[in-house]
């Protein structure tokens, strides 16, 4: 007979986010994914008529597990400004019915800053001492959440243009993530001697042109739904050592990839590695004789493990 999925609200995965190692848990992924134990499909962009916005779908399947499943996640067009939501629902493999139905928003946060955690302690020099965190939503705060501990950060530097409409509670809230976390007052006092810098904003076009660096930095770079969207100029990747989430997948839906190699000869050949070859050490740490540029565009498979391990702690 088939079975009702168990409906997990915003707020219960939230909760339960909290007792679970979401960057082990994405680890172990991508290490499944090296050996063949994952799959990975390209994300399913499917865009609604008269421009009234598009839906993204992120699938994955976890043989190890016993689980499949599909994250769908809508960007709806309004005057207001634009609406997106998201929602997991995780399949059982064995007897083919759902097990659970997972608003995502709280999901999609911890994955996509979990990994860039994942990526920061893969690829971040051994020596780096000062973080620069560019965007000041939840996003980039679970950034900080999960990078804090990775090295013996000196100074963390936030900086995003919307601090100047946020609280005086909003900006206690914000440096209360840590005792090293600094507003900076701009992009440049931000970004001053970093060794590494999260982007975090929702920015449909480029925020931080690498060349502004005064050193070679790790730059992490994020997705919104926003088409083509990209965080750094597409032509600055002819001049980094580039990295992603997942090769086969990334430059097929990374608006700065897509763009740089249309217009800027650029091919996603010279993608140096992605996360199941570095955590499998099938490729070297980078040797920073220019910028490190990591890409994640959001993986399924992230949303499905965290789902699956929801589910797992539910039950």
């Amino acid at each position: 007979m088939p079975s009702t999925p168990y409906v997990m609200t915003q707020a219960q995965a939230r909760e339960l986010l909290g007792k679970i190692d979401v960057p082990q848990i994405l680890r172990k992924l991508f290490r499944d994914l090296a050996a063949g134990q994952a799959v990975q499909p390209a994300q399913q962009l499917v865009e609604f008529p008269q421009g009234a916005g598009d839906f993204i779908n992120y699938l994955g399947v976890l043989a190890q597990d016993q689980v499949y499943g599909v994250k769908t996640s809508p960007y709806i067009v309004r005057e207001q400004g634009p609406l997106v939501t998201a929602w997991t629902l995780l399949m059982s493999m064995q007897t083919g019915q759902p097990l659970l139905l997972c608003d995502a928003a709280e999901l999609t946060t911890a994955r996509t800053a979990a990994t860039t955690a994942v990526a920061v302690h893969a690829l971040a020099p051994h020596n780096a001492r000062q973080l620069a965190v560019i965007g000041s939503g939840a996003v980039a705060q679970a950034h900080v959440h999960y990078v804090k501990n990775l090295r013996d950060w000196q100074g963390i530097r936030l900086y995003s243009p919307g601090l100047k409409t946020k609280s005086a509670q909003e900006r206690t809230s914000l440096t209360g993530l840590d005792p090293r976390l600094h507003i900076a007052d701009s992009l440049e006092a931000a970004l001053h001697d970093a060794d590494v810098v999260m982007l975090c904003t929702s920015s449909a076009k480029a925020v931080l042109d690498p060349q502004v660096l005064g050193k070679p930095a790790l730059i992490t770079s994020i997705s919104t739904n926003a088409p083509r969207a990209h965080e750094v100029p597409p032509q600055s990747l002819n001049d980094m050592d580039v990295f992603c989430d997942y090769r086969q997948t990334t430059p097929g839906s990374a608006g700065e990839m897509l763009i740089a190699g249309e217009q800027h000869g650029w091919e996603a050949s010279r993608i140096v590695g992605d996360l199941p070859e570095l955590l499998s050490e099938h490729v070297a740490r980078p040797d920073y004789q220019r910028h490190v540029f990591f890409r994640s565009i959001g993986l399924g498979l992230e949303d499905i493990a965290l789902a699956n391990a929801l589910y797992q702690l539910r039950t």
